[in-house]
């Protein structure tokens, strides 16, 4: 067997916060911002507006493009640093929500890298028979974790939600299309670099983002180039078959730096930073949503997706759309 995409969607909060906002609660500038990061506005759930709503909305989308009903599915892998609750998994909450009442529903939490995981376990689980269909879900309401005196990580993040629907197959059906690999890695001696101030074992409490900004730059581009020449070497195919590089939308130099080392023309790469800002988890789903919905990304082209997290997290998937 095999897994093929059967569709995908996303959806953001109705709430946007500019740049020239933010500077009107901190100390910083929409020409401060957009010089370092390339963000230029980004997304704010509302009060009452939770990680399971926003993905409930970005994964019914996802299932009207696949041309199926939610009954459909039977696994659904949420990727999330923002659950609702710290139990019971959002993903069951999703599931509640779409009127799902069989298969099997469960978080993922690699943070910025979740949603590549999330890809790679749903991949293993439809290939092993251990669903027909899955829904897989970057979401993140990741302005809760927020400190919005701190100008060096408020200004960094926003909230949304995006989903994919994976099929498994007879691996001589549909061409080569799916996925075609995955380079999944972690490195626990960088925590310190990028955490979160709390948690339930430790302080009781949520706790803010705290980052080493210089730190995590450093070792971006190296550990996400590492990972897709990982998946580029496993599936035999080069760099010059890639029509579209679709990589975690953190900060636009990384982005730029990692496509270059990686020789990617710009062109071929999907950015969606400025708009969305650091969405964790739900970063690389909505970006394949928007580049899948403004005709960018067409059946048949060879999509790589990457991300890197806290933890470090990182990790790319190689896929025939």
């Amino acid at each position: 067997m095999k897994t093929i995409v059967r569709g995908v969607g996303h959806y953001l909060p109705e709430q946007i916060v500019t740049n020239d906002d933010l500077a009107q609660r901190v100390d910083t500038s929409d020409e401060w911002i957009t010089q370092r990061t390339g963000i230029k506005q980004r997304h704010v759930a509302a009060e009452n507006e939770y990680t399971s709503d926003l993905a409930t909305k970005a994964a019914l989308r996802a299932i009207e493009a696949a041309g199926l009903t939610p009954n459909d599915i039977d696994l659904i892998v949420l990727a999330t640093t923002t659950p609702d609750r710290t139990f019971p998994a959002a993903a069951t909450t999703v599931q509640r929500n779409l009127g799902i009442h069989h298969g099997a529903a469960f978080d993922i939490q690699a943070v910025c890298s979740g949603f590549v995981f999330a890809v790679a376990t749903a991949d293993s689980h439809l290939k092993n028979g251990l669903g027909k269909r899955a829904l897989v879900i970057g979401a993140e309401t990741f302005s809760r974790l927020l400190d919005w005196e701190d100008r060096t990580t408020c200004v960094l993040f926003g909230d949304g939600a995006g989903a994919m629907v994976l099929e498994a197959v007879p691996a001589d059906q549909e061409d080569d299309r799916g996925v075609l690999s995955s380079s999944l890695r972690s490195d626990g001696d960088h925590w310190e670099k990028l955490y979160v101030d709390g948690g339930p074992s430790t302080t009781g409490t949520v706790g803010f983002v705290r980052m080493q900004g210089r730190e995590v730059f450093r070792h971006a581009v190296g550990m996400i180039s590492d990972v897709v020449e990982e998946a580029f070497e496993k599936a035999d195919k080069t760099v010059e078959e890639l029509d579209w590089f679709v990589p975690h939308q953190a900060n636009r130099r990384i982005i730029d730096g990692a496509g270059k080392k990686l020789r990617i023309p710009s062109e071929k790469v999907v950015v969606t930073v400025d708009k969305h800002a650091n969405t964790s988890a739900a970063s690389v789903p909505m970006a394949l949503s928007v580049a899948v919905e403004d005709g960018r990304i067409k059946k048949g082209d060879l999509v790589m997706i990457e991300a890197m997290g806290g933890g470090f997290t990182w990790a790319a998937s190689l896929i025939r759309w």
